[in-house]
């Protein structure tokens, strides 16, 4: 005996392994990679657990929504678009698995940059040095002139962009958002904050015409959230503050007129996980039915795994 008792562990309950109820199973493993493996192969055999297991609930139930004619709205930020994931969302519209797309200001600039000069994304910090960050003019007016042309009437910013991108037929707008969400036509919200994009810094910004705009759009996302009458998909990607604000407070109108926006699927993709995304998407909206999803990676990696995932259950269930 030292000095300091021990504790006796002679009279331990214990169990068998093989008879208790377990979380994993050899049934959820992956199975390896194969040379020449088909996609449908290769998702079918990522392990059956965690967020993999939730990547593919993610995709069933987008594929769901669409099945039953319920909104899925994609909301995103400046960066989804820098990493060229316009192409894959667009398709998704096109085959009419997203409904409404939504973006705040950033975005949109980039969308329109790519558009009309094929590039976009200035070196911040160089140009900063010199009072040169944010002075493109051609983009400044493209975006003014746009809120301009949306200001007391019926177009929403989203809107009024594609018209006019359409209108001036810029040379890239096959990947355009709002050239694409124009022509097919599925509406696309634009969401601005004043003082925080390129464009408010140019004598040609009208924040009467920018507010017009932009508020519009904000009633326009509110009706596609309350057509989520018993269901559907809300994804947010890479927006750390601003849209999860903005579908928060058009979540809780859309209560409020009577709509049972509940049992809705969320979901915050992202490459790090916020506060705001995390409660305004991912949990509050669900508390009282649905499921919320929170996936951590590379946009140009999960998006495009996003989508690939919903085309193979699609395929799979006809």
């Amino acid at each position: 005996m030292g000095r300091y008792e021990e504790l006796d562990l002679s009279k331990l309950r214990t169990y068998k392994a093989a008879d208790r109820i377990s979380k994993i199973s050899a049934r959820n493993i992956a199975l390896p990679p194969r040379e020449g493996m088909t996609l449908k192969a290769f998702l079918e055999n990522l392990p059956d657990v965690l967020k993999a297991k939730d990547l593919k609930a993610l995709a069933g139930a987008i594929v769901q929504a669409k099945r039953d004619k319920l909104p899925v709205i994609a909301m995103f930020g400046g960066h989804v678009v820098k990493c060229g994931c316009l192409p894959v969302l667009i398709d998704l519209a096109r085959r009419g698995f997203i409904t409404h797309f939504a973006s705040n200001g950033a975005a949109a600039i980039h969308d329109v940059e790519l558009a009309s000069w094929g590039q976009t994304s200035e070196d911040v910090a160089a140009q900063l040095e010199d009072g040169s960050f944010g002075m493109a003019s051609d983009t400044a007016e493209t975006l003014n002139s746009a809120a301009r042309s949306a200001f007391g009437g019926t177009l929403g910013f989203g809107e009024s962009i594609g018209k006019l991108l359409v209108e001036r037929k810029v040379p890239f707008g096959g990947n355009s958002l709002a050239v694409q969400s124009f022509l097919l036509p599925i509406p696309y919200t634009v969401h601005v904050a004043l003082g925080t994009d390129i464009v408010h810094q140019h004598p040609g910004a009208d924040g009467a015409s920018i507010g017009d705009a932009s508020l519009r759009d904000f009633r326009i996302f509110a009706a596609s959230v309350a057509r989520m009458d018993g269901g559907g998909v809300i994804l947010n990607l890479g927006s750390a503050v601003l849209l999860p604000e903005v579908f928060l407070k058009a979540l809780s109108i859309a209560r409020n007129l009577g709509n049972n926006v509940r049992n809705i699927v969320t979901a915050n993709m992202d490459m790090i996980q916020h506060y705001r995304p995390l409660n305004n998407v991912v949990t509050r909206p669900v508390i009282s039915g649905g499921q919320g999803y929170s996936f951590t990676g590379h946009h140009e990696i999960m998006i495009p795994l996003l989508a690939a995932a919903v085309y193979e259950q699609s395929s799979e269930n006809g």
